[in-house]
């Protein structure tokens, strides 16, 4: 706990705020476009597709994508979040489509690379925008997940992401042991240098659904997740979790939802000491643009507030659709 001066005049606070360079230099967090990581949606047509519950976002064509990693270059967003939408066509119950080699993310990828090979590339590990009933793994005649089976199918997307070009894989499905048998693979198969952000602290939230929507398992998907992602009631578990992860080599870690889970953020971050990054979610930024359009809030202000706040709770770095927004403000 930080020990203040028993006599800790309240005037000086006040002095401290009196005009934008004093409160700029007395500023405890800065934040910068080196902090973003910008999430973006790619789909296998020609024409940027509108994605309707993210006001401004666009599922991007592969030409796109890379037109996006050299916007990323030019605003000084280091990394970018690569996440498919698949059509009905490429689903099926076992989520096939996410291991072929000349699939859509993979592709996308090479051609990000090529644009602007200095921009960190990091892709989505799981089987819910393949799988035709909408759950992160394979799914039992039960309704259960097979947790072994599923992680085997993990181990197999992620080489095939690596092979086409991608710096980080995060493995977003939640299964136990993956990040030690995604991490042996690369051992085994020479990738040494490939690195793995964790979705270790992952809740069974509500604010994720505009991402379903964007990614197309929205209206396939059966039941929920909440037997394999963390119940919001629980702050201890995903300490648990970010050990766990971390102990099988994830190199990072990752709490999500973002602003609803500041003290998750600050709690990993301080008990870790690893690279922490903050997912602020599809419903965290549609709930600001919706207010935003209605007149309700300053746009911007709040964008850019919501975005120092991740910094004041200890986020390295934050996975967020106004990555683009906030950069060019930031400029």
């Amino acid at each position: 706990m930080t020990q203040f001066p028993q006599a800790f005049p309240a005037t000086r606070m006040r002095r401290l705020r009196q005009a934008p360079w004093i409160r700029s230099l007395a500023g405890e967090n800065v934040l910068t476009p080196a902090d973003l990581i910008w999430a973006v949606f790619v789909h296998d047509g020609e024409d940027r597709m509108p994605v309707g519950s993210l006001p401004g976002i666009d599922r991007l064509s592969v030409k796109d994508a890379a037109k996006a990693a050299i916007r990323a270059r030019e605003l000084g967003i280091p990394a970018i979040a690569l996440f498919p939408y698949i059509g009905a066509d490429g689903k099926d119950e076992t989520g096939s489509g996410a291991l072929d080699p000349d699939g859509l993310v993979p592709r996308a990828l090479k051609a990000m690379k090529d644009a602007a090979p200095e921009v960190g590339l990091i892709t989505d590990v799981a089987l819910d925008a393949y799988t035709s009933h909408g759950h992160d793994g394979l799914l039992d005649e039960d309704g259960t997940i097979p947790n072994d089976a599923t992680t085997e199918k993990l181990v197999q997307q992620a080489l095939v992401h690596v092979g086409a070009g991608a710096d980080i894989v995060a493995p977003s499905d939640m299964m136990d042991g993956r990040i030690g048998a995604i991490r042996s693979a690369f051992e085994e198969e020479g990738f040494t240098n490939q690195m793995i952000l964790a979705y270790a602290a992952k809740y069974a939230s509500g604010f994720y659904g505009p991402y379903r929507d964007a990614i197309g398992s929205a209206a396939a998907l059966k039941g929920d997740k909440k037997t394999y992602q963390q119940d919001p009631a629980n702050s201890d578990e995903a300490l648990r979790e970010v050990a766990l992860d971390l102990a099988e080599g994830a190199d990072m870690v990752m709490v999500k939802p973002g602003l609803p889970y500041l003290d998750i953020v600050q709690r990993v971050s301080s008990a870790f000491g690893v690279p922490t990054i903050a997912y602020q979610v599809s419903g965290e930024y549609a709930q600001i643009k919706a207010a935003a359009q209605n007149g309700w809030i300053d746009g911007d202000r709040v964008m850019m507030e919501s975005l120092m706040c991740f910094k004041r709770a200890g986020a390295s770095g934050v996975i967020t659709y106004f990555a683009e927004e906030a950069a060019v403000k930031l400029g």
